[in-house]
């Protein structure tokens, strides 16, 4: 069956789009679906160590988001304008690729003075992604320029405290958004999990805008994901290794891991004495042919986009989409603050 990109759009009422993190991270809701009995049952995240054994990997992006949106003024005339960072290129000269708002009217040689912290930022040319090379002030960091952290559009509330939106192993700076399946894990929860027998390891994949980009062409094949950084560690890979030799289960947490180590595996991976690290545009599909991830934590993902297509293909078409009917109908919360999904 040929699938279109309007096969992976569904109705979702606002409300349901969760504008805050509840105060326990642990504490919001998770589906349970399991692809060989196709079923569904309905439990709290803490819960999430019931489902796991001993030799079961469970494997983290520890990517932390950067604070990468920048406010300023075009000068002359001081019309407001928007910087939003996505990848340092050189940290001497201060070059960044960067999304700018509005395009138009910030043309290459374009300079912003930014509100926050002072100092100029200055518009250069387009890249073959579709970004603006910036220049920043030399040797000045985005926190340091009054760089906030940005959170997705259909977030409309001020977060109080910007570390929600970070996992709480976030290590790595790099990316401009949370992997989100991360953020209801708690140290105590990773401790109960841990004195299972699971053992837990960690990836980086920087997040970059191109994940959350809808997917526009009906045939979703003709869609370009964008690069994105990924680093490999050599114990991620032994972890990995001795899960499997014992019979326990590769669990990724979020779509960024499981891209990681598909990445991975598609290029002879898996089995090397040193990291790995480069970048991925893997798109997964469905009909995609998974090497390593057997079982995964993830949210509720966005309309027709590549996210959704990820976990269609993982857990299957139809048994995706009667998820998500049973989310709405049982009044899930979605996106990057809502609940989540366990899939075995």
């Amino acid at each position: 069956m040929d699938l279109t990109t309007s096969d992976f759009d569904y109705d979702l009422p606002l409300e349901l789009i969760a504008q805050a993190p509840l105060q326990r991270r642990d504490h919001s809701r998770l589906m349970i679906l399991d692809r060989a009995r196709h079923t569904v049952e309905h439990r709290r995240f803490d819960d999430l160590p019931e489902y796991l054994h001993a030799d079961d990997v469970l494997v983290l992006n520890e990517t932390r988001v950067i604070p990468a949106r920048l406010r300023g003024r075009k000068q002359p005339g001081g019309a407001a304008a928007e910087i939003l960072l996505v990848r340092e290129i050189d940290r001497e000269t201060g070059e960044w690729d960067a999304m700018v708002r509005p395009a138009r009217r910030l043309p290459p040689g374009t300079v912003v003075s930014l509100d926050a912290a002072g100092g100029n930022l200055i518009i250069q040319q387009s890249t073959s992604e579709g970004l603006r090379r910036v220049l920043l002030p030399r040797g000045s960091s985005p926190a340091e320029l009054g760089g906030e952290v940005p959170l997705p559009p259909y977030v409309r509330k001020t977060l109080e405290d910007p570390e929600r939106y970070q996992t709480v192993y976030a290590r790595h700076e790099g990316s401009v958004a949370a992997p989100t399946a991360g953020l209801h894990f708690t140290p105590a929860l990773l401790k109960r999990i841990k004195a299972l027998g699971v053992m837990i390891t960690y990836v980086v994949l920087h997040v970059g805008p191109g994940t959350f980009r809808p997917v526009t062409d009906e045939d979703p094949r003709s869609h370009h994901l964008g690069e994105e950084a990924f680093w490999f560690p050599f114990a991620a890979s032994a972890a990995i290794r001795e899960a499997r030799d014992a019979g326990g289960r590769v669990i990724c947490v979020g779509t960024t891991s499981v891209r990681v180590l598909e990445t991975v595996m598609r290029n002879g991976g898996g089995k090397q004495e040193s990291e790995i690290s480069g970048s991925t545009d893997l798109f997964i599909f469905p009909g995609f042919s998974f090497q390593a991830a057997g079982a995964m934590v993830t949210n509720f993902h966005l309309p027709r986009s590549t996210l959704l297509m990820l976990v269609a293909a993982f857990a299957g078409k139809d048994f995706m989409d009667k998820a998500y009917r049973t989310a709405v109908a049982e009044r899930y919360r979605f996106y990057s603050f809502g609940d989540a999904m366990l899939i075995l």
